[in-house]
């Protein structure tokens, strides 16, 4: 796949003769998917002294939302801030940002409420976004990059949808979920109701779930759901596993927001799921 920079343009006025560079932030590539018939946009970025040459591996942050002009920025500046020697609350990490096709079609599973099958005609095929990041994706990353096994995953509103759903229906397939405020109303809450291998003692990996939401009062579906509630129930629910290598972490932000949540959330996320880098501080 070829690989493009992602760059920011930075502009100096002050100074008439001054000559402009691109200031580089990643990396734009490409991969081609069977499970949903398309090309899909990755934007890439690696944190500061990957090499090809050495035998140095990073965790990977997979990030819905990902396209330039969605969350891939501002997350990466999280995670490149957090990893300053100095600050040290997370380790050097890639970040993967999927460019967004059709965000309803690839967050939502099949509903029965008539009138979203009416509103949103595209929705209903997670389940083949979520083959396309387990099958696809991941498999892809880890050929191209010098990656270990850690693997995030973050996402918001129908992401944090998405990333509920696949912690609560293949959770083996991130170790860290950072899920902010989800739209756990779709399908007026079912979601909630399924059964997972994540509740059960013997569920053998571990992982960290981070679960927030700001002040965001009833949902846009048709039946009366309180974002709030919702997530808060998500949490609960998970937690009621007793499991030991379950850690979750329900984070009320009521100063934010569906609009404003986002940033907050991610950096409490970094401090919250890494104890031990985050002790040295």
């Amino acid at each position: 796949m070829r690989k493009l920079p992602f760059f920011l343009l930075i502009f100096i006025s002050s100074f008439s003769n001054a000559q402009t560079k691109p200031f580089v932030l990643g990396l734009i590539d490409q991969i081609h998917s069977v499970e949903l018939s398309e090309n899909r946009i990755l934007n890439i970025y690696l944190p500061e002294g990957y090499s090809a040459s050495d035998t140095v591996t990073y965790p990977v942050v997979y990030l819905l939302d990902g396209s330039a002009d969605e969350d891939f920025i501002h997350v990466v500046g999280l995670y490149q801030f957090n990893s300053f020697s100095w600050i040290d609350r997370v380790p050097k990490s890639i970040i993967v940002g999927i460019a967004n096709v059709d965000r309803r079609r690839d967050f939502t599973y099949p509903t029965t409420i008539e009138n979203d099958k009416k509103k949103y005609p595209t929705t209903g095929k997670s389940n083949k976004f979520i083959n396309f990041i387990e099958k696809e994706l991941q498999p892809y990353i880890q050929h191209q990059y010098k990656t270990n096994s850690s693997k995030t995953i973050i996402g918001e509103s129908l992401g944090g949808l998405l990333a509920a759903e696949i912690l609560l229906k293949k959770p083996a397939l991130f170790n860290q979920y950072i899920i902010v405020s989800p739209s756990l109303w779709w399908d007026n809450g079912s979601l909630l109701q399924i059964k997972s291998a994540i509740q059960e003692k013997s569920f053998p990996q571990k992982t960290g779930v981070y679960i927030a939401c700001g002040k965001e009062g009833l949902t846009p579906g048709d039946f009366p759901r309180v974002m709030e509630v919702d997530a808060n129930l998500l949490a609960e629910k998970i937690k009621d596993s007793g499991n030991k290598n379950l850690e979750v972490y329900f984070d009320y932000l009521p100063q934010e927001d569906h609009a404003t949540i986002m940033h907050q959330a991610v950096f409490n996320a970094i401090r919250t799921l890494n104890p031990l880098h985050s002790a040295k501080n």
